[in-house]
């Protein structure tokens, strides 16, 4: 199995934010082993929910993992936080907050997407994780749908709570003047990302190539050995392109077109789709499910396709400058990013903000605002992204904050999120308290000093 490089084990690590708290997932091999060596007895109960001894374990290795502070009673409070989270289940239950099974596959298939986009493939998870991508959206469907129930409730409880600036100043004000946080240097930045689109010769080439390889199979050569010589979709080819059955509407328009118009056995010519060529044969029908393989093949981006990427984003570049044209306007219409492109191309923090802590920020970006002046565009700029792939972007350096103390001049919006969280908190507190007299708890012994039963 190839080796997951250094860069990509820190992204797995940052990424395993999507999932939430599922850390079981992210955990490498000497740490699952670790996990198997927990003795798995049931320490609380909360009606017909449980909570075993290796699921505090994890969370309680998750939290240190990402930087927790272990302090005294830590697994005291996690403990406490997966009761309160199996209250909510149980209430949800009562009180018929539902969320549906399509909900819950479609959450699970935008954030593994999402998780695809920024590692490179389907086949690097896989290796990674040493599991199929069925297997990996079967074990985590359960916890998905936790998560989705609680939040259901929790959007129940808080949803029409607001806060005035009042409270803000309030809320900021009582923090002890040792306590007021210190923030790193931030900056606003946005961008216009162009991805060069493979051109009518390196379509060509690629059709070419795919047109003999049919004309191997149709003299006899194996077609699974075929996709796993060239195939170019990690999901199949150690399969031999083999791919399981699939109803109408779930696959590429034009791969399914074409797949339910062969007969069984048969080989297609090659069909293009948004993904790239293939070469179809179909298996097996039912009704309107199908089964079938098939080899893929990505053109690539010539240099001459990489310089009409660059162009294009120059010309928008001069546009931007003379005023023709707005950056924001345009990177909603024009930028190929999908993380940054219905911001209008800003980079955001974790809070929600146009401003982004410089240490939470791509290395390349940084480097590059850093010999920028406030306010000017850059020239088009080659980068490489997740997947090997290159690509351009111009960037506009807006604004940069110094590292500074909190104060409501520079960080209100900070201030004001966190006064909001605090408000939420506090209802969901007080709503535990009372549900607390509508479930069932039970506690371990062994957990009796965390005094997580007394009110």
């Amino acid at each position: 199995m190839r080796k997951v490089s250094i860069m990509k084990q820190k992204k797995m690590r940052a990424l395993k934010f999507l999932f939430l708290s599922l850390g079981f997932i992210f955990y490498n091999s000497s740490l699952a082993q670790k996990d198997r060596l927990i003795i798995d007895n049931i320490i609380s109960k909360v009606d017909n929910y449980i909570i075993l001894k290796s699921d505090l374990e994890k969370a309680y290795l998750e939290y240190i993992s990402r930087g927790g502070y272990n302090k005294g009673n830590l697994k005291c409070a996690i403990l406490g936080e997966l009761i309160r989270n199996k209250m909510m289940l149980a209430k949800a239950e009562i009180d018929s907050v539902v969320v549906d099974n399509n909900e819950v596959e479609a959450e699970v298939g935008r954030r593994l997407e999402y998780l695809v986009a920024q590692l490179g493939s389907r086949e690097e998870i896989e290796q990674y994780y040493g599991k199929s991508i069925e297997q990996f959206e079967e074990e985590v469907f359960d916890d998905v749908m936790e998560q989705m129930v609680i939040q259901r409730m929790q959007g129940e409880l808080t949803s029409t709570i607001k806060i005035s600036p009042a409270e803000v100043r309030k809320f900021f004000n009582k923090i002890p003047k040792d306590s007021i946080p210190y923030f790193s240097s931030e900056v606003k930045a946005t961008q216009i990302v162009k991805k060069p689109v493979p051109g009518k010769k390196q379509n060509e080439n690629v059709r070419k190539v795919m047109k003999e390889i049919k004309n191997q199979l149709l003299r006899g050569e194996d077609f699974g050995r075929m996709a796993r010589l060239y195939s170019e979709d990690p999901g199949s080819k150690s399969q031999g392109g083999q791919l399981p059955f699939y109803s109408r509407g779930e696959l590429a328009p034009e791969f399914e077109a074409t797949a339910m118009t062969l007969k069984e056995g048969e080989i297609s010519d090659p069909v293009k789709s948004q993904f790239g060529y293939h070469i179809i044969q179909l298996q097996k029908r039912r009704g309107n499910t199908f089964q079938s393989r098939h080899i893929l093949m990505i053109p690539q981006p010539s240099k001459e396709d990489e310089l009409l990427a660059s162009n294009f984003l120059d010309s928008l570049r001069v546009l931007i400058s003379l005023d023709s044209i707005d950056f924001v306007e345009t990177a909603k219409e024009y930028s190929d990013d999908q993380m940054t492109s219905s911001s209008g191309g800003y980079f955001l923090g974790s809070d929600g903000s146009s401003y982004v802590s410089v240490e939470d920020l791509d290395p390349n970006v940084f480097f590059t605002l850093d010999t920028m002046k406030l306010g000017t565009i850059s020239e088009p700029l080659r980068f490489q992204e997740p997947d090997g792939t290159y690509s351009y972007r111009i960037l506009k350096f807006i604004d940069k904050v110094q590292p500074h103390q909190a104060n409501l001049d520079a960080d209100y919006q900070k201030i004001s999120k966190a006064t909001l969280d605090f408000k939420k908190d506090e209802i969901i507190r007080n709503w535990f308290e009372k549900a607390r007299k509508d479930v069932f708890i039970e506690i371990n012994k062994e957990y009796d000093y965390c005094n997580l039963l007394i009110k």
